[in-house]
């Protein structure tokens, strides 16, 4: 969700703990908080989800191109199918769901190796939480007045999970409606990541929130949304607690 060349956002981030570092690989920039630094063991699983995720694309262009949701072998990669998955749960391209899944994917995989026992990967906006205690997640919604000066309060009861942000103000992705930021939180970070592009793409005013309220709530995999327009802010879900951000905060 954010511009990779804006991320000042991580020198607010506070690891309570963790070990904080950074890992940047071609098109990917994590940050990930840990119980150590585990920034060689998290590059080489970083090259190892996306390596079959590139040599798909190459023989599959309309994965990467496409807009709308597609159908991928029973062979393709873990990662390709649980993009494609991701982009038919919301009505987007599997693409939209790349930066959630690959933060779920490197989180999970340093869980299960038993590198650490609690993570956080963050990968341009889009955020991959398993932690064992409580969690404030910033919502950064560009020219916004409310940009930085909220957040959402996470327990660890509802973790793993994504959180996973859309904005037509910020970055490079590709937005077709207005909204400043349109965070998801879902269990899944790769369907977090792609339905927050959905809704995204249908804000066009605050008149179209009863419309992105409807689908949600027909969603049982949505545990939350959250939209920043402007001055105005819109929220729903039973994960969602927001709270006021402070410098110490």
């Amino acid at each position: 969700m954010l511009d990779f060349d804006i991320r000042h956002y991580r020198a607010r981030v506070r690891p309570l703990g963790l070990k904080a570092f950074r890992v940047v690989y071609k098109e990917s920039d994590l940050q990930v908080l840990a119980s150590r630094d585990l920034a060689q063991q998290t590059l080489a699983i970083l090259r190892k989800i996306r390596t079959p995720l590139e040599n798909y694309i190459l023989s599959h262009p309309l994965f990467l191109k496409s807009l709308k949701p597609i159908s991928v072998e029973p062979t393709a990669p873990d990662i390709v199918k649980i993009m494609a998955r991701a982009g038919r749960l919301a009505g987007t391209g599997p693409m939209a769901a790349v930066a959630g899944a690959i933060a779920q994917e490197v989180g999970r995989s340093l869980l299960l190796a038993g590198f650490t026992k609690e993570v956080v990967v963050e990968n341009g906006g889009d955020i991959f939480l398993a932690l064992k205690r409580e969690a404030t997640v910033a919502l950064w919604a560009g020219d916004s007045p409310l940009s930085g000066k909220i957040g959402l309060r996470i327990s660890p009861e509802i973790m793993p999970l994504g959180v996973c942000t859309s904005s037509a103000s910020v970055g490079h992705s590709l937005s077709l409606g207005c909204a400043d930021a349109l965070c998801v939180l879902a269990p899944c970070a790769a369907f977090a990541d792609a339905m927050a592009t959905a809704l995204g793409n249908l804000v066009k005013g605050r008149r179209s929130w009863d419309k992105i309220l409807k689908i949600v709530k027909s969603m049982p995999q949505v545990q939350g949304v959250v939209c920043v327009l402007g001055e105005e802010l819109f929220a729903w879900g039973p994960a969602v607690r927001l709270v006021p951000l402070t410098s110490t905060t």
